[in-house]
């Protein structure tokens, strides 16, 4: 079926046909998101069509969006011996199949894959239909799927130049263009009115991402004193669920201190913020470059180290601090958090480096590697 773009215009369907792939996490689902709109601003009658599962965040995203979602099984892979691994063999294959019928169904003229559990299948399906494959790999660490996709095409694009990945080259992280085309230093004053923040304050903008960081509100919390001295204001997005209270379970007040759960338009913290305490997340880590915000980043203290590779380019460039989660302590925030803020020479050359790092046109080069895919098939259909 052909899409209907975000404001409801139907499109006619004679363009290609683009499927994606990817999902569970918001990781893969927004640049998936940002490379379609990318497809469909240049190539206005493409037909896209997003592959993820029933369980998935993309369920919902995905077709808030705009953009309609088809579903497979999801087949996770077992990391210990057990009754699941017996049952993989059948359950891949039947994964594999699905995907043979959606991209069947959908005529595709090319797969796109972000990675994710819905990656691997769709990969060997459009492998085994001769349908094109282009893959996106987000972290600086390349998950499965997307190690298999990169085997079985030259058209890869990847978010961060230390990334192990076949064929692989750097295009930046597809992200939306809010944000890719934000100037903080235009938008400021809207932003913090809109945030109810003084708008000639310093600002310091704390987010540990949509689930929230507990290490990182209660190192804030206890922080709020000082920083008011320090004649900062905090805008604080503590996380849906986890507000910060005090000892009557009251949400937590103080002279400069502005809590939040979320925040939906990112780009407007963005531009409020004269310096931002945050994890290190792919997304978070390159919209930051992009945007050139002087940054703190506090990794994940789980898996694989991930984040802290994410974060490396900006910290080697002087463009970000990095502390482990374990030592982001209020001493640590006084120590090395308050003397920046301070010394607004020090963010501006900061901010600096980080632009000079920030890629902001990924979506339209991953749309023009889409839309080459499509057209090679179409021509060598007709040659």
């Amino acid at each position: 079926m052909p899409h209907e773009d975000p404001s409801g215009t139907p499109v006619p369907a004679s363009g290609p046909s683009v499927v994606l792939a990817g999902g569970g996490t918001a990781g893969h689902i927004s640049p998936l998101l940002a490379i379609a709109r990318a497809v469909v601003e240049a190539a206005p009658a493409a037909k896209v069509l997003a592959v993820g599962t029933a369980a998935g965040m993309e369920s919902r995203i995905v077709p808030d969006a705009g953009f309609e979602l088809a579903v497979i099984d999801r087949v996770p892979f077992p990391r210990r011996p057990s009754a699941d691994l017996l049952r993989l063999p059948g359950r891949f294959a039947r994964a594999v199949r699905q995907s043979e019928a959606i991209l069947r169904g959908a005529g595709a003229d090319v797969l796109v894959g972000v990675g994710g559990y819905v990656c691997t299948p769709m990969y060997l399906a459009a492998r085994r239909l001769g349908v094109p494959i282009v893959v996106h790999e987000a972290n600086t660490r390349a998950g499965l799927a997307n190690r298999v996709g990169a085997l079985l095409t030259h058209r890869v694009g990847k978010a961060f130049p230390d990334t192990r990945l076949r064929h692989a080259r750097t295009v930046g992280m597809p992200m939306r263009r809010e944000v890719s085309g934000l100037d903080r230093a235009a938008a400021r004053a809207s932003a913090r009115a809109d945030l109810g923040l003084d708008p000639a304050r310093t600002t310091l903008v704390v987010t540990g991402g949509s689930l929230g960081a507990a290490s990182l509100n209660r190192t804030v919390a206890a922080s709020l004193e000082a920083l008011d001295r320090a004649g900062v204001q905090t805008l604080h997005i503590t996380g849906r669920g986890k507000a910060v209270t005090d000892a009557s379970g009251a949400p937590l007040s103080a002279p400069g201190y502005h809590q939040v759960e979320f925040v939906d338009a990112m780009e407007a913290a963005y531009a409020a913020a004269d310096l931002i305490v945050c994890r290190s997340g792919a997304g978070t880590v390159c919209e930051v470059a992009a945007v050139g915000l002087p940054a703190v980043f506090v990794p994940l203290p789980i898996g694989n180290g991930e984040q802290a590779l994410n974060a490396r380019g900006l910290v080697g460039a002087g463009a970000a601090l990095l502390v482990k989660d374990a030592e982001f302590t209020p001493e640590w925030l006084a120590r090395e958090v308050l003397p920046l803020l301070a010394d607004p020479a020090r963010r501006a050359d900061m901010s600096l480096r980080a632009a000079r790092l920030g890629i902001r046109d990924a979506d339209r080069t991953m749309a023009a590697m889409v839309l080459e895919a499509a057209a090679a098939l179409q021509e060598g259909a007709h040659a």
